[in-house]
């Protein structure tokens, strides 16, 4: 049976992990910006484990994703709750992760800003897409640069540990030059999935607009755009 909050909320075992992921934000930034390893008796260990268990606490918050979108089809529990909690988790996490780089000053700022205003933007074409009554699908690019963004940000957070240091220059050097790649790769497909949504939205932007549509059109098309918007996660 399904369980609720009380209020008619849909709280199934799908919307419950994702729900769990955006709740173990907070703890993932505490892992990688708080000073936390001084408060235990082997502070330096934990300080060079530390972006390893920063990273680990990202890839399973990541990788929730594809555990709640499993949940939800095989066990036929596909909510508008949850296709509306998906991708602003994944948003969420991603920009999470974006900004506490930039904290720790080893991501440029204007990389993030691309990679979030992408996300600003696509979400106002679907909703003006919405308005006039049509769905913008989804494409590989979407899932793509969500893959590539997870990985550059796995990366970018174990890239200056003390292990690679450890392991010699030339290794650390193939490891920084990893790291770019992919996150250049990553803001690459973020850009051309953003311009793939504008091709798409083409006909919405420039009219003719057909007006308001009906309430029950309204509906259903807010339901289908936000279907389409969690097949762009990796889940």
């Amino acid at each position: 049976m399904t369980q609720t909050d009380g209020g008619g909320m849909p709280l199934n075992a799908a919307n419950s992990v994702t729900l769990a992921r955006m709740v173990l934000i907070p703890v993932f930034l505490l892992v990688m910006l708080a000073d936390w390893p001084r408060w235990f008796t082997a502070p330096g260990m934990l300080y060079a484990a530390r972006p390893w268990i920063a990273a680990a606490v990202f890839a399973v918050l990541a990788a929730t994703d594809g555990v709640d979108g499993y949940l939800a089809r095989s066990r036929n529990e596909v909510t508008t709750f949850g296709k509306f909690l998906d991708p602003l988790a994944d948003k969420l996490l991603v920009t999470a992760a974006l900004l506490a780089l930039i904290d720790m000053k080893v991501l440029p700022a204007w990389i993030a800003f691309v990679i979030i205003a992408r996300e600003f933007i696509v979400s106002g074409l679907r909703m003006v897409a919405s308005a006039e009554g049509t769905v913008i699908a989804a494409s590989w690019y979407g899932k793509i640069k969500t893959v590539l963004q997870i990985a550059a940000i796995l990366l970018f957070i174990v890239k200056d540990s003390t292990t690679f240091a450890s392991l010699g220059s030339d290794l650390q050097l193939w490891i920084q030059a990893t790291a770019w790649t992919v996150m250049g790769a990553a803001v690459v497909m973020t850009i051309m999935s953003m311009v793939d949504y504008f091709m798409h939205a083409r006909d919405v932007l420039v009219g003719p607009w057909s007006g308001v549509p009906s309430l029950a059109d309204t509906e259903k098309v807010v339901c289908e755009a936000a279907s389409e918007e969690t097949d762009e996660t990796v889940g």
